[in-house]
């Protein structure tokens, strides 16, 4: 007979079973008595659970469970369902000798005589800590994998409203611009004027978040004093706030600037202080505070190393629980009513602080008010003073021969009617073949100025075969919507919709110099084949 033949031979049934309890190390295998005192212990249990058998045995089992679950009867319950059920199984959180805690598997057998009674409980426990952890990560990367989907898609839907709503908003102002001219000084015409132009200013301002959301406009990184920032802005807060709402500015002596887009800066202050004043509806204080921090390593902010500037605004209004703060930051989520909010805000501000290097942070609690933080790299003082001298501006060409492409009719008529205004001659095309059919038919062109996207041929490509047939031609870049603006070239310039005929005629002035003297009329200078 082999060896291991004559030796369970040997072994009673018990002695079997214990020394098959006693060779498993990572399951804690233990029995209990009918009161759940513990009368066994196995090398796997003290693995698990750090305990020496001498210092277990005899001790009560519910010294495994958490504090909260002790003092809400879970031991005695688990106990109750072993000996009613048959069974009982769960997992949830136990706590090792040394006071940390670790995801167990547990399961609860009943014991019983050959009576039926119940003599004792046999429980086994598995830590599950490590694959419970990377459950979590696994799902927490597809969620963010979700997220980010989703984020793409809205960006590139929000992108595209934005574009379709760049130019009616193009057509719109452009027109009102032109037709301010040649408005008689009625003062009822007038008003109406202005108010056509605030209605649509306030279109541009709402295109202008949703492309900052959709990360489709660009950002113009520069030195920016916050301080210089908000005091030019404190009028136009106070207006949009109104009388029952006070401004407290806590800003400190020194004045460091910060590196971000000044424009994108003002619009996400202003979306901050109109949100505190929306939490408090019957007025209120808001401070709006500036402080410098260094970061030397890792934080809950995730902020790299360096020197920040946090422009933080505070409300003391209803707060948010935690379930809106979670969501605070999503697109389109909004607490406000029908008509009342857009539900950008935040994730524009968010955007801002992200392309500049920093972080949005939110704290709050229900009842309580709400604290914004919008973390900014710090720039250095030189650089400010660098930004603050005033850049010559290039004075208006006059008398150029200008074609202008553009796919949407509205607005091709629009930047005929402010070029010829300027003095210019207008040529147009509405599509990248025509304007390059154009070009081979007719000579004395001095620039083209084209929108983007178009089909079939967008603005980057009619730019690209212009710069191959005919180098010395300046091209200008007219958009509101640019789905790639790191793939725009560096000496491309850009202008971006809706424009105004000053900002036209500025860009005009920076691509063509202006000539002393033009011998040769528009007409006998267009000349088609």
């Amino acid at each position: 007979m082999e060896q291991s033949e004559r030796l369970a031979a040997s072994l009673s049934e018990e002695g079997r079973y214990r020394l098959l309890v006693e060779a498993v190390v990572d399951y804690a295998i233990y029995m209990l008595d009918p009161a759940g005192i513990v009368t066994s212990w196995n090398p796997g249990a003290e693995r698990v659970k750090g305990y020496a058998a001498s210092e277990i045995i005899g001790q009560h089992f519910s010294r495994f469970y958490t504090e909260e679950d002790r003092a809400a009867g879970l031991p005695a319950k688990a106990l109750e369902t072993a000996r009613t059920e048959g069974k009982f199984e769960s997992e949830n959180w136990r706590v090792r000798k040394d006071g940390s805690r670790f995801w167990a598997y547990v399961v609860i057998d009943p014991i019983r005589a050959p009576d039926g009674g119940i003599v004792g409980f046999a429980k086994v426990t598995r830590d599950l800590t490590e694959r419970r952890d990377a459950q979590l990560v696994l799902e927490r990367t597809r969620e963010a994998l979700v997220q980010s989907q989703k984020m793409d898609a809205l960006g590139q839907l929000t992108g595209g409203i934005a574009h379709d709503f760049n130019n009616l908003l193009m057509a719109v102002l452009g027109s009102l611009e032109l037709m301010r001219k040649r408005l008689p000084d009625d003062p009822k015409l007038l008003a109406l004027h202005e108010n056509a132009v605030k209605g649509a200013e306030r279109g541009r301002a709402l295109t202008n978040r949703m492309l900052a959301f959709a990360r489709r406009k660009e950002a113009v990184a520069e030195a920016v004093s916050v301080p210089a920032l908000v005091r030019g802005m404190t009028e136009l807060i106070q207006r949009s706030l109104g009388p029952a709402y006070d401004i407290e500015l806590r800003f400190p002596l020194v004045d460091r600037p910060v590196l971000s887009d000044a424009n994108q800066l003002e619009m996400a202050l202003l979306n901050l202080v109109v949100n505190a004043r929306d939490a408090m509806y019957d007025g209120g204080r808001i401070v709006i505070a500036l402080r410098e921090e260094a970061v030397t390593g890792p934080d809950d902010r995730r902020l790299q190393p360096g020197s920040y500037l946090c422009l933080s605004v505070s409300d003391t209004g209803i707060g948010m629980d935690e379930e809106t703060l979670r969501r605070a930051v999503e697109p389109f989520f909004t607490t406000k009513g029908i008509g009342k909010g857009t539900g950008l805000g935040l994730s524009m501000v968010h955007g801002i602080a992200e392309r500049s290097g920093g972080r949005f942070m939110l704290r709050s609690r229900a009842g309580e008010g709400t604290v914004a933080e919008l973390w900014l790299p710090a720039a250095d003082r030189a650089a400010l003073d660098e930004e603050a001298r005033p850049a010559p501006q290039p004075s208006a060409p006059a008398g150029l021969v200008v074609l202008a492409v553009d796919d949407d009719p509205l607005v091709l008529t629009n930047t005929v009617a402010m070029l010829e205004d300027m003095g210019h001659a207008a040529l147009a095309a509405e599509s990248g073949a025509e304007a390059l059919d154009l070009l081979r038919r007719t000579s004395g062109i001095d620039v083209v100025v084209t929108d983007q996207a178009m089909p079939h041929m967008t603005g980057l490509q009619l730019a690209a075969e212009i710069a191959r047939h005919w180098p010395d031609l300046p091209v200008l870049l007219a958009t509101g919507y640019m789905p790639d603006p790191d793939g725009v070239p560096l000496d491309l310039p850009v202008l971006e919709k809706p424009f105004t005929e000053a900002d036209l005629a500025a860009r005009l002035g920076a691509l063509v110099p202006p000539r002393s003297e033009r011998l040769i009329s528009f007409a006998g200078r267009v000349r088609r084949g």
